[in-house]
């Protein structure tokens, strides 16, 4: 467990470094609690109901059938289970990076998404396929091949947004190095120089594709770890604002009510 884990409640893989459940058949991790993994997540919704929701990273979604959902290590999860079904694959770091584009997933975030007809239908034939696998011989790199065509079937569906096509890999380099250095490095520059491309021109293509600036594509990842510390760490707002990279708590205080209108301390469950 990394620093920025202590003292918050973690959903660790424990004997196996990939696991396939359904949602209807029960899971081995209790979904009913808020609480963050240390390993990847992929959640197929198949049937919900109306008002089924989950919370991720402090926003709350309405899932609807035949939706999918990414849930990130560290990222913040819960979700209230009345009988949907569906599919859940846990799975390790060390495996999702081996077979996922990691890059799409962290640049366009984890929220719910669908998968088209025919996405669908193949994406039903290699769920099978695992499933088969899983519950038979369990051979690792089978079950690595189909987890591989998959990932490529959904990341696929992510990525069908509006940013312009050439554009897309430089998004993702970004959003990837904000999650490695948002907090050591909180200027546009260093992001402009890791991608050989000027501070403006870096600006222009967020602009266009994200509809804001890199500034604040890293403040809101500064907020979101903030938010992650302040509801379920032990740490005082002095030590997180030292632990988030700023020189003084005061600064971080102003930062945090400029962006939330909320104090750090008001924040707090029970407070505010």
């Amino acid at each position: 467990m990394n620093s920025s884990e202590k003292n918050i409640p973690v959903h660790n893989l424990m004997s196996e470094e990939f696991q396939v459940n359904t949602l209807e058949n029960g899971h081995p991790e209790n979904f009913e609690d808020i609480h963050r993994h240390n390993f990847f997540e992929i959640i197929w919704f198949k049937e919900v109901h109306t008002d089924s929701r989950l919370e991720l990273d402090f926003e709350s979604y309405t899932v609807k059938n035949n939706q999918l959902c990414i849930i990130v290590p560290g990222q913040v999860f819960n979700m209230k289970l009345r009988d949907e079904k569906g599919y859940v694959l846990a799975i390790s770091k060390e495996i999702f990076k081996e077979a996922c584009d990691t890059e799409v997933v962290l640049a366009n975030g984890a929220r719910p998404f669908f998968l088209d007809a025919e996405s669908s239908e193949t994406g039903n034939m290699l769920i099978s396929m695992i499933k088969r696998e899983y519950l038979g011989s369990g051979r690792v790199e089978i079950l690595k091949a189909y987890l591989r065509a998959f990932c490529l079937i959904i990341t696929d569906q992510i990525t069908m947004q509006n940013t312009a096509e050439d554009e897309k890999p430089r998004i993702q380099q970004l959003a990837a190095l904000i999650e490695e250095y948002y907090i050591t490095e909180k200027n546009t520059g260093f992001y402009a120089e890791q991608l050989k491309i000027s501070a403006h021109h870096l600006n222009d293509i967020v602009r266009l594709s994200r509809g804001t600036t890199v500034k604040k594509m890293i403040a809101q990842r500064l907020i979101l770890e903030a938010k992650r510390e302040l509801s379920f760490g032990a740490l005082t707002v002095k030590e997180i604002a030292f632990k988030l990279g700023f020189s003084d708590a005061s600064y971080f205080s102003r930062f945090f009510k400029k962006h939330t209108r909320q104090n750090p301390e008001g924040f707090r469950p029970g407070k505010g």
